[in-house]
Order: structure tokens, then sequence, then C-alpha cells
């Protein structure tokens, strides 16, 4: 069965980082386009970044471009996102999925951007 599983949110002050991570498995990682989404309580969930089953297609929403960065390791199965000069508006749980069929849904990770 597909699982992800989350890691690596905390509580971190504005400006600061934080480095996501994401097991994925159940399914032939390589295979697929990977995304971060979050989300705000109450809300919907929102897509953070894209990254193709290389690195040849990377997509950022605009709220987080410059600032972030998704990276994959196709060998271990691992989706990544490094979060640099973090504002309290980034506070949410963060998820990882396969991109074009967001199915599956781990725990995620929250992240607090406070002073």
């Amino acid at each position: 069965q597909v699982e992800f599983v989350e890691s690596g949110g905390g509580l971190v002050q504005p400006g600061g980082s934080l480095r996501l991570s994401c097991a994925a498995s159940g399914f032939t990682f390589s295979n697929y386009a990977m995304a971060w989404y979050r989300q705000f309580p109450g809300k919907e969930r929102e897509m953070v970044a894209i990254i193709g089953t290389g690195v040849e297609n990377i997509k950022y929403a605009d709220f987080v471009k410059g600032r972030f960065t998704i990276s994959r390791d196709n060998l271990m199965s691992m989706v990544y996102l490094q979060m640099n000069s973090l504002k309290p508006e980034d506070t949410a749980v963060y998820y990882c999925t396969r991109a074009y069929q967001p199915d599956d849904w781990g725990q995620g990770t929250r992240v607090t951007v406070s002073p």
C-alpha cells in the first residue's frame, strides 16, 4: 500500500530554516512526480512545490519562490523540502504525495514559525 511518512517539522523563529523529509513506499517511486502540500486549519491543502521524476521539472507556488527548494532521492524513495527565510504565514502542516495522483496522504509534519 502507498505510504508517506513526513518528518522534520518543528518550531522555528521567523527567518529561520527547516528541512522536511518524506519517505515514500508502496509504489515505484522513480516513476512519479512528487509534491509537497500544506494545510492551514480549516482550509484545503495547497500545493507548495512539485518535482518531476528527474530534476528537470520543478514548480513552486508563488508564495515560496526563492525561499523553498524541493529535491528527491530516487534510490532512497525520499523527497525533501528545504525551507529558508521562514515567515509566520508558513505555519501549517506539510504533506508530501504523488503530484498528479494525490489520493494518499500521510500524517504530515507540523511547522510553526513564531518568535
